[in-house]
């Protein structure tokens, strides 16, 4: 905003004061939070995020991630990560009820890692498929954006109504 005022003093010449004020803005904390803007910086985003996550829910994250991004699709890798409880289990032979827990836990956390494809990307998630194994350990998550030609618009559920696609 720019603000001019005129004044005079007895005696002397008329005086033009102009003063510049910028803009008060109202910030939205999310609105500060910059959008990834390379390619590298989207995979950056998308791994730093599933670690995150993951070490948050677990206690510990994985030990080695690396992320796919091609057109409508996203692929997430993660090496290690296993809790104690996980590991005791699989060092028992337990291994298919700890990759039952896994498969339970990453449907439980599905909003939660869409929301990070989603944040990285600025796509909307409408399809998020996980697998687990043993040996060597691997997690994978594949999340399928829209829009996609792998999906017709009398599929797609309205954005507000929750998890992927209907039936």
């Amino acid at each position: 905003m720019l603000i001019a005022t005129k004044g005079s003093r007895a005696g002397s010449a008329e005086r033009i004061t102009i003063r510049w004020f910028p803009p008060r803005l109202t910030v939205n904390p999310r609105s500060v939070e910059q959008k990834p803007q390379s390619h590298g910086d989207v995979l950056t985003a998308i791994s730093d995020g599933m670690v995150a996550l993951l070490k948050e829910f677990y206690g510990r994250g994985p030990t080695r991630t690396k992320s796919y991004f091609e057109d409508d699709l996203v692929v997430c890798v993660l090496r290690g990560g296993f809790s104690r409880v996980e590991q005791t289990l699989l060092d028992g032979g337990r291994g298919p009820a700890v990759i039952q827990q896994r498969m339970e836990f990453q449907e439980v956390m599905r909003d939660r890692f869409t929301g990070v494809i989603e944040d990285a990307t600025g796509r909307q998630v409408i399809g998020f498929m996980s697998g687990n194994q043993q040996h060597p350990d691997m997690m994978c998550e594949v999340f399928i954006l829209g829009p996609s030609d792998l999906v017709d618009d009398h599929e797609m559920q309205d954005a507000s109504g929750g998890s992927g696609l209907t039936a």
